[in-house]
């Protein structure tokens, strides 16, 4: 191998290097991003309310044969 061919060989290690490390960054980005708006939908999700002036035994069973 020449020297040049050398050259060749170290800078495209750096160039794949370096594109990992880009590509690892946008990855951990986007999964920052997917997490907060994961929160925000549960944050977001209120709260139903119970029915305190139904009998406890009422919403026990389901009717299949109606």
């Amino acid at each position: 191998m020449d020297v040049s061919g050398i050259a060749k060989l170290a800078t495209s290690i750096a160039d794949t290097g370096t594109r990992q490390e880009v590509d690892i960054a946008i990855l951990k980005r986007a999964q920052q991003i997917e997490s907060a708006t994961g929160t925000q939908l549960i944050d977001a999700i209120q709260a139903v309310p119970s029915a305190p002036n139904l009998p406890s035994h009422l919403g026990g069973k389901i009717n299949t044969t109606a």
